[in-house]
């Protein structure tokens, strides 16, 4: 690693503080993602601002028809709670599900959602059910918050601090995970919402996260694996490495959702 200064706010507003002020500063939730990217020297930032003292960002809480998950909460207390499991089972069942185990007792939804990886599966869950990220500054809607890969609307001195994800009246996530990391392939969330149905995948597009537009109109139309049957992804903005082609990819995205339908069938 190149040297930094660590820092270790005890405060939201201290934190804020300190990011502002550093020449390149980085948060560090988890640290599943900047940690390696230190220790393989890809990036070089002057300060590193580590949130775990926030304990005001994490827990689970419900408001009526809304699940509000504070960004330090960890992969394994999501998939754990008795709340998300009967308000959200399909987003339980995402983060239960989220690399191995030492990923998922260390790793935050905040960070992962922030990183926006194209592997991630927050992402997917967020976008999917239509969730609304909520900020040090401001709140975003999920279509708004995810711009591209690895990017997001969140300024160099913002911070998330929470994200409420409505209750869907259905919801499913299945995603085909890479043997080694089981980090997403292709990963498809399919939610049946008030304001209609959201086909969201993530491990497959060359932007990041997106939406399948042809699908959700199918099944607000006919809530079955059946109606999308027919409906493909193009390859063309798709991923192609060494895990799988595009074309690949454009396979799983129509699996995976057909296998999302039925399961929230």
């Amino acid at each position: 690693m190149y040297d930094f200064n660590y820092h270790r706010p005890k405060k939201l507003d201290e934190a804020a503080t300190t990011l502002s002020s550093a020449e390149d500063g980085k948060l560090v939730a988890g640290g599943m993602t900047l940690i390696p990217t230190l220790k393989q020297r890809l990036a070089q930032p002057s300060d590193l601002v580590d949130l775990a003292e926030l304990s005001e960002l994490a827990g689970i809480s419900v408001d009526g028809d809304t699940i509000i998950i504070g960004s330090m909460t960890r992969h394994c207390d999501v998939s754990a709670s008795a709340d998300v499991a009967e308000s959200i089972p399909a987003l339980a069942s995402l983060a239960s599900h989220i690399g191995d185990s030492q990923v998922r007792h260390r790793g935050t939804i905040g960070g992962s959602i922030a990183n926006n990886d194209p592997a991630a599966d927050y992402p997917a869950g967020a976008l999917g059910l239509g969730a609304t990220i909520v900020t040090s500054k401001r709140k975003s809607t999920a279509d708004e918050f995810f711009t591209g890969l690895f990017e997001t609307v969140l300024e160099e001195d913002e911070i998330i601090t929470s994200i409420e994800f409505p209750k869907p009246k259905r919801a499913a996530y299945m995603k085909f995970p890479n043997p080694a990391s089981r980090y997403a392939m292709v990963g498809v969330m399919v939610a049946e919402t008030a304001d209609g149905v959201r086909v969201a995948v993530t491990g497959a597009g060359d932007d990041g996260v997106f939406r399948v537009t042809a699908m959700e109109e199918a099944l607000d139309a006919n809530f079955a694996s059946d109606a999308i049957a027919d409906i493909t992804v193009s390859d063309a903005e798709l991923m192609s490495d060494i895990h799988a082609s595009a074309e690949y990819r454009a396979h799983l995205i129509s699996i995976m959702a057909k296998r999302a339908v039925e399961a929230a069938s």
